[in-house]
């Protein structure tokens, strides 16, 4: 089990960190140990927000209600617990536009990979992807189980203006911009499902856990 260090973020927050998988497959175990420790933190007095992030996990609590050392002890008491089984959740398809004016770097992508444009569609559809966490913005996931022959690191000067529904990679891992913002990933594909919804409750489609796959519309 790979240690845990803990942090203080100000007054009232800490930050549970730890290092970098070895591997991909490490990669999900450790977000899932991540998911275990938030829900167990979930029932201690004093908590308010519990926000993994990847290979860390942040919570915040109540000064008045509780303080750092004795959430310090629980979140150590909570991390030497045995790893359990998580049934991954529910399945989310997202329909996808790839290349042309809604992927502008689907061609350069493949030509960093060596292959051709509908292999990387083929590729990048052929996976099933898992919501590792949730942030950059609000409702975009994370998803982690992007086919190493398709790794490209994210582009030297990113865009100012990323359309809302873009569908992108960087670097190991791929991704959904929920909302127009500047960005620097590598842009594939589009897609018209939304992301985030302020009104909506749950305000975001997907959760960590969830799986996602996508569907080429067209290419």
């Amino acid at each position: 089990m790979n240690p845990l260090s803990l942090h203080p973020l100000g007054e009232a927050a800490l930050c549970c960190t730890l290092p970098a998988p070895l591997s991909p497959q490490d990669s999900l175990a450790q977000q899932q140990r991540i998911w275990q420790l938030a829900a167990g933190l979930a029932k201690v007095d004093g908590v308010q927000a519990l926000i993994p992030g990847m290979n860390n996990l942040t919570l915040t609590f109540d000064p008045l209600r509780t303080e750092a050392a004795t959430l310090e002890q629980a979140v150590h008491a909570l991390w030497a617990q045995p790893a359990r089984s998580r049934k991954l959740g529910r399945r989310v398809d997202i329909p996808v536009r790839y290349g042309g004016a809604d992927g502008p770097d689907l061609g350069d992508v493949a030509a960093h990979c060596g292959m051709s444009a509908g292999e990387v569609v083929r590729r990048h559809t052929q996976a099933e992807y898992v919501v590792y966490f949730i942030g950059f913005q609000p409702g975009f996931a994370y998803l982690g189980g992007l086919d190493e022959a398709l790794h490209t690191p994210r582009r030297a000067e990113p865009r100012l203006a990323v359309p809302a529904g873009s569908i992108g990679i960087g670097g190991a891992q791929t991704g959904i911009y929920p909302l127009a913002t500047p960005g620097g990933w590598q842009l594939i594909g589009r897609t018209t499902v939304a992301l985030f919804d302020p009104q909506a409750e749950p305000p975001t489609l997907l959760a960590p856990g969830d799986r996602v796959r996508f569907v080429a519309m067209s290419e």
